[in-house]
């Protein structure tokens, strides 16, 4: 992986060499499942999920984001999801709303970045 590209991913919160390790050294790898994050409808599903107040829906959505962001080494995105998904078993459901305030920008940091820079 080129310095600038790791930069980049680490800027957004994306621990690179904690994610190359799990992937045994494989950039290649590492870039598929990045590469499959952006094309995963979860994040859309989990905020449809919080505005209906369907908390089943949500729960499972974030519990994913949470599992995903977790393989991938985006530490600041899964504490988010973590707590979330926390606040969601504890029937906090404003509490789980109101986390999408920090989860939005943190998000769309990583996308950006694991696109490269474009709006993702």
């Amino acid at each position: 992986m080129k310095p600038e590209r790791k930069r980049e991913l680490e800027t957004a919160g994306v621990d690179v060499d904690q994610a190359l390790e799990r992937m045994m050294g494989s950039d290649g790898l590492l870039e598929r499942l990045l590469a499959k994050f952006l094309e995963d409808q979860n994040y859309s599903g989990l905020r449809a999920a919080l505005e209906e107040g369907d908390t089943d829906r949500a729960a499972a959505a974030a519990h994913t984001l949470k599992g995903m962001c977790g393989n991938l080494s985006m530490t600041a995105l899964y504490g988010l999801f973590t707590r979330q998904v926390d606040a969601i078993r504890a029937e906090d459901r404003a509490g789980a709303a109101s986390l999408m305030e920090e989860i939005t920008p943190a998000y769309r940091a990583v996308c950006r970045a694991i696109a490269g820079g474009e709006e993702a």
